[in-house]
Order: structure tokens, then sequence, then C-alpha cells
């Protein structure tokens, strides 16, 4: 084809609709709001013949998928000649692409040459409030407010969230600084209650939100409110708002999941099972409503549903190796261990694999076939290697907890001899030498985890503790768990160790303070074993005794909390 020619067809390209969008390798077109085809032909300036050729080679490029030609050559041209037509074009190619600068640019030029198009100011903004660039960004967006547009205040609240504080302060600022010219304006005040709730004001939030009732057709500020709600340990108000709501809008999806999944959350399983398979026969072909029902089924114990909504998942190839561990899950609540074991080897790499392994091992362990636990590990590690490390931690640990430490101690030998420098195996033989009674080699490795990682919260504490408990070294104890809350200051595990340390020396009401603290955090029976003995020692009896029953009814068999109230009042029982 000749010069000529081309710049004919060219024309012929450029004056009418706009040209192809375009596809992506898989046939599918560019998602909308990126590539979304115009509704009335572009009007195009005159342009020299290097500009259409330019564009011409870019339509062309576009269609054999030589997106980042047709990119390079749109922008080139839009820049030169700062026509509205091909900016935007250049900024429909960009959003495809995810080519953050280039649609920055692109939309800022269509934006200052179409001034009228509220789309084009839209684009402006969304991309300035990606860069970073909030009172920019929100400059554009108020002439997309005024011109009575779609406004996205909600986008630019969003994405302030891992912004830092000041950034937040000064979107703020402009949401207030607007919001005293447009004080009813629903989109503005939904982006300031995004923002109070970003900036953990969650009354606030949810106060401007009840002050300023959503215009008709608004889902969006309803469903925040009644997260808001239910994050103020208020959602027994939330679900009759969302039941009004719904009521309003019965076709709203978003509605009556957020109802669905609240009532989960209130562990309300029936009625949200109901919620739920209303959804999936109102929406067949969504398979993640019915693999939600699946697992509420599973929650509400009503494994025969369960299973049927397993299985369809299988049969629809979707949510596979899920419902393959789910179906695992039932089997054994029936009582049908082997069931469970083919299941469980159904489920491939993926992030339900390794609880697979787990379960397999134990069931396998658990009847007496630990050889055979141990060769499906050894042959999963050879045939998935980037798994081989957790796979010799679920042997180990799975072998200890059934109380074969000797064989547990020779695979995590094996596996560091494998990978000597992994920490996470070393952490665990350092708590099974403990278990073991093996302290020399537990501050081992331990001391070894902490040489190559000084900063490691879990392995200073671990040491920590362990020598304020099995040792007399008080004050070398006390300086590795400071170390560690220093670094994890709301550590339930950190703040237990901090004032079992403080017990051991003698600080009675400082030890007291922080394992109320991790009490609180983390209500666990050596915990409340420990604070027990505080109080004890502190002449607190009947507290002690008060939060040593408490814990003996959740636990009757705790051998940990038998062992502190024997040792201190003569008796196990109070």
């Amino acid at each position: 084809m000749n010069r000529s020619s081309a710049l004919l067809l060219a024309f012929v390209f450029l004056s009418g609709c706009q040209a192809l969008a375009p596809v992506s390798p898989s046939g599918t077109p560019p998602v909308e709001g990126s590539t979304k085809a115009p509704e009335k032909p572009k009007v195009y300036s005159s342009f020299s013949e290097d500009t259409i050729f330019s564009l011409l080679s870019a339509e062309l490029a576009g269609q054999r998928n030589r997106f980042d030609i047709a990119l390079d050559n749109y922008v080139t041209q839009a820049v030169n000649t700062q026509d509205p037509g091909i900016s935007e074009r250049a900024f429909r190619i960009a959003e495809y692409l995810g080519a953050d600068q280039a649609a920055l640019d692109s939309s800022l030029i269509w934006a200052k040459n179409a001034p009228n198009d509220l789309e084009a100011q839209r684009a402006a903004a969304v991309q300035l409030a990606r860069a970073g660039r909030y009172d920019d960004s929100m400059a554009y967006m108020e002439k997309v407010l005024l011109g009575k547009g779609d406004t996205h205040f909600d986008f630019l609240a969003l994405s302030a969230a891992d912004t830092d504080q000041d950034t937040r302060n000064g979107l703020m600022k402009s949401f207030d600084r607007l919001l005293l010219r447009h004080p009813k304006n629903s989109q503005l005040i939904f982006g300031k209650a995004l923002l109070l709730q970003q900036d953990g004001d969650t009354k606030g939030a949810l106060a401007l939100l009840e002050k300023n009732p959503p215009q008709d057709g608004e889902i969006a500020p309803i469903l925040l409110r009644a997260r808001l709600l239910q994050s103020l340990n208020r959602g027994k108000e939330a679900l009759p708002l969302l039941e009004k709501s719904i009521r309003k809008y019965p076709d709203d999806k978003r509605l009556r999941l957020t109802y669905a999944r609240m009532l989960v959350e209130q562990d309300r399983m029936d009625d949200a099972k109901e919620q739920f398979s209303s959804l999936v026969q109102q929406y067949p072909e969504d398979d993640e409503l019915r693999y939600s029902l699946a697992l509420v089924c599973l929650e509400a114990k009503a494994w025969k549903e369960a299973k049927g909504y397993l299985e369809d998942l299988i049969a629809r190839e979707s949510h596979v190796d899920s419902a393959h561990l789910n179906l695992g899950r039932i089997a054994e609540e029936r009582n049908d261990p082997q069931g469970a074991l083919i299941e469980y080897a159904l489920v491939g790499p993926g992030n339900d694999y390794l609880p697979a392994q787990l379960r397999q091992s134990d069931i396998l362990i658990n009847n007496g076939r630990t050889a055979e636990a141990q060769s499906r590990l050894a042959r999963a590690r050879d045939e998935q290697p980037d798994y081989a490390i957790q796979l010799y931690l679920i042997e180990a640990e799975t072998l200890s907890a059934n109380k074969q430490d000797d064989r547990a101690w020779a695979v995590l030998d094996k596996g560091l001899k494998q990978y000597p420098d992994d920490l996470n195996l070393l952490y665990t033989r350092a708590m099974l030498a403990e278990k073991r009674n093996d302290l020399a080699q537990m501050e081992k490795d331990l001391r070894l985890i902490i040489k190559r990682d000084p900063d490691n919260a879990m392995a200073l504490n671990a040491l920590g503790y362990t020598l304020s408990d099995r040792t007399t070294r008080y004050d070398e104890a006390k300086t590795l768990i400071e170390h560690a809350h220093q670094l994890n200051p709301e550590d339930p595990a950190v703040l237990d160790s901090l004032g079992w340390v403080n017990y051991r020396l003698g600080n009675l009401d400082v030890a007291e303070r922080y394992l109320r603290q991790a009490l609180e955090r983390f209500p666990d029976q050596e915990v409340a074993a420990h604070l027990g003995e505080v109080l004890w020692a502190n002449g607190k009896q009947r507290e002690a005794k008060q939060i040593w029953g408490k814990f003996l009814k959740e636990q009757p068999d705790s051998p940990t909390l038998r062992s502190t109230i024997k040792r201190l009042t003569g008796s196990e029982t109070l």
C-alpha cells in the first residue's frame, strides 16, 4: 500500500465512528469505562499526514494485539494535536492496558480540550485520585457535580484508604469545603462517611449517614450504615434496616447478600441458609453464592444439604478443591474416615492443599497408619516441591500431637538437612526440644533464629518465657520478652510472658496488670492459670478461684489449670 492510499484509508477510519476498540487475546473486549464504544460519532480536527499515518498504524497494531504500539502512537498524537477524540482514544487504550501514567496524561489532555464533557472530567478526576493528587481530583470532580453528572466521590475516599494521615486530612478538608457549597449532595456525604470510617470515627460516620438519609435508589449508604452498626456491636439494629431496604428494593443483590452474611455473623444459621437459598434460586449461575450456601449449611450441621451443594460445584467445575476439602470434613463428621481420605486426596495445589494434607495425616496417624501417612507426605514433597517445607512441618506437628515425638524429631532433622536456613523448621524443632526437656537444644535453635532475625518476636518471646518458667535466669528472660513486647505490644502471648516474668521477679502488681491485658485479649486456660496464681500470691484468692472456676467449666480436663490449683490449694477442685 502506498502512503497516499494509507492516508485515504486512515481518513475513512477517523472521520466516522471511532475505530475498533482493542480486543484482548481471549476475545473479551476491555471493561466498561476503559474501552466503551462512543454513542455518537467523534468529530476530529484536520490532521497532518504524519498524524493520520501514525493513527492508522496504531489501529492496525491494535488489530494485531500490539497494544503497546497503539498506545504509544495515540499518546504521542494526543500530546501533539491536543484533540479530545484522540486523547480519549489514548485514555481508553491506556486504561485497558493498566498503563497508569499514560492514562493520567491522556485523561488530562481530554478533560482540558473537552471542558463540557462530563465523562472527560470524571476520567481526569479518577486518574488524579489514583495518582494521589486528591486536591486536583476534587477540582475536576466538582465540575462533574456542577454539570449534574455521576460523580465518584466514593472512589476518591476509598482510594485514600492506604495513604498517610496527612493526605486523608487534606482530602477531608476538601470534602468539607465542597459540602459547604453543596450541603445536601448525597455522594459527598457518603464519601465523607467513608473517610470518617477509615479514620476510625465509626460513630461520626454513622451519625452523618443517619442525619442524611440516602436518596431513592442509593444502596451504598445503606450498606455502609449496616456495616457501621455491626462494627459497633449493634448488629441487631442493622438487620431491621436491611430488611426494610430489601422490601423497598427486592431485586438488589447487594442488600440481600449483606443481610445473609450479617445473619451468619449473628449465628442465625437457619435464617442465613434461607436467604442464601433464595439468592441461589435468583442467581443460579453465581457459584460464589452456591459455595457460600454450602458453607452456611456446614455451619448449621446440615450435612446432607451441604454435600449436595458441594457436589453441584464439582459438577460445575467451580471451587473444586474447596468442595473436596469440605466434603472430607463432612465425611469426618459422619465417622467415615476412609471417605474423608478419598476427598482430601482429590484436593490439588492451592489454598486448600495444605489443610487437606494435614487432615489426611491426622486421620491416618490416629488410625494407626503412621507409615502410610509418612509415605504419602514424602510422595507429596516429591510431587509438589514448592510445598516441601510446609509438608515437613505438617508431618512433624501431626506426629508430635499424636505422642510420636521421636518420629517428629527425625522428620525435623531431615527437613533441616534439606533446608538448613528455614526458620520455621528451626522454631518447630525448638518447641519440640522444650517438650522433650532438652532446654539446651531449644535455646541453641532459638538463639540461631534470633541471630539470623534479631527482630523475630516469636523466637524472642518463646526463649524469654521458657527461661522465666523453667530456669532462674529472670533478668535475661525479661530483656528478651521486653524486646518482643516492643515489636508486638498487643500480642497476648507476649503480654502473658511479660506478666509471668514479672511475677517471677516479685513485681506482683506489674505482673497482674499485664496478665489481665493478656486474658482480655486471649481468654485461654494457661493465661487464666497464670493470672490466678499471681492474684493468689497478691492476696486476692477469692478472685483467683473465680477465674479458675470459670475456665474449669469450659475446660474441665485442663492439666495446666488442675496442676496450678492443686499446687496452690492442695486440691484439684475448688
